[in-house]
């Protein structure tokens, strides 16, 4: 098999040829059909993230080489004596935030906030990704049916799709004029404009600082744009919803983006952090009960929560986002365009 992987953090991915692995146990083998790219992948690559102030969080556990790639969509090839029912031809995406299965969150069903030793298909030490021909998966449980969907969109549904939907929940019930805005509408914000659509009967608002991705958000429902260029951008967000945003979800997750959310957030309104741009927030703290506003993060979604997701997909009642289609072999190149802000929706890489 052979995969682009992190050699030295911060270079250009190499390819890597090793034997192809043969399951063992409930394992399963997939060739490799599709791999989104994310910008966790940068971050990883980059080989640390942005704490704010000069501070930064290495990866300092993390052994290379290190293959990406955590949306993987692909065909059985080969299972492991104890697999039973999954047949070898047939073609799923894989859930990649698989847990140790024995922690209290394991344990509550989330997998996807292990705590005593977390797998996760790319993202973990040890665990390669989906920048390959082939991955190997270690239960069948962890096989997502992603019915007639296009398979590419199946393999970016399992971050960028949960990521988006499981923030969603967290937004909760919305009274008759209460309205959602999603600030920064990339690969997983473009995601949360069509969950936010399915989920709550009605387009959200959206903000960006590119006009181009506010229009492509404008086209996928939402209901009103903002550019947070616009030093007025959050004057007329708060007049136009009454006061403000009851919940902003901020797939950014920048100094920035968080300081027009916090101006964006109504009174009694919640903001949901989900990007890992970087850079550190502060408030004073009696604001917090002044304005009874909740702040909070989202990381992913369980296994649960996925099978909620592909439910909405499988129905039709989630629209695709824009996607484009890169070789293997432009991973690096596509890794430096998402992190340069050029990516407008995902792009899948194929092998």
């Amino acid at each position: 098999m052979k995969s682009q992987a992190i050699i030295e953090f911060g270079k250009p991915l190499q390819e890597v040829e090793i034997p192809t692995p043969t399951p063992t146990g409930s394992e399963v083998l997939l060739k490799v059909h599709n791999a989104g790219v994310c910008h966790s992948d940068v971050h990883i690559h980059d080989g640390y993230f942005d704490m704010g102030g000069g501070a930064k969080l290495p990866m300092a556990n993390m052994k290379l080489p290190h293959t990406l790639g955590h949306e993987i969509e692909g065909e059985v090839v080969a299972v492991g004596p104890d697999v039973k029912g999954i047949e070898v031809g047939a073609r799923y995406a894989a859930f990649p935030w698989i847990g140790c299965g024995k922690c209290p969150s394991c344990l509550r069903g989330e997998e996807n906030l292990c705590v005593g030793g977390p797998r996760q298909l790319g993202c973990s030490n040890g665990c390669p990704g989906g920048y390959a021909t082939h991955v190997m998966v270690p239960h069948p449980k962890y096989l997502i049916d992603y019915g007639k969907t296009d398979p590419a969109l199946g393999a970016a549904y399992m971050c960028s799709g949960l990521t988006a939907y499981a923030a969603m929940k967290k937004v909760g019930h919305l009274g008759p004029d209460d309205q959602v805005l999603v600030v920064g509408v990339g690969g997983v914000g473009m995601m949360g404009v069509q969950f936010a659509k399915a989920m709550f009967g009605k387009g959200p608002l959206a903000a960006d600082i590119d006009d181009a991705k506010l229009e492509a958000a404008k086209k996928a429902g939402a209901s009103a744009t903002y550019n947070t260029k616009d030093p007025e951008a959050a004057k007329k967000l708060m007049g136009d919803t009454k006061g403000g945003a009851y919940a902003v979800v901020d797939f950014v997750g920048s100094e920035k983006s968080f300081a027009f959310a916090s101006q964006a957030v109504r009174r009694g309104g919640k903001v949901i952090i989900v990007g890992l741009f970087g850079g550190a927030m502060s408030m004073p703290i009696p604001m917090f009960p002044f304005r009874t506003i909740s702040i909070g993060g989202s990381m992913t979604g369980s296994l649960g929560e996925t099978h909620e997701m592909m439910e909405l997909v499988r129905a039709g009642k989630v629209d695709p986002i824009p996607y484009s289609k890169r070789p293997m072999s432009a991973a690096s190149q596509t890794l430096d365009d998402l992190r340069e802000g050029k990516i407008t929706g995902r792009v899948v890489l194929t092998p």
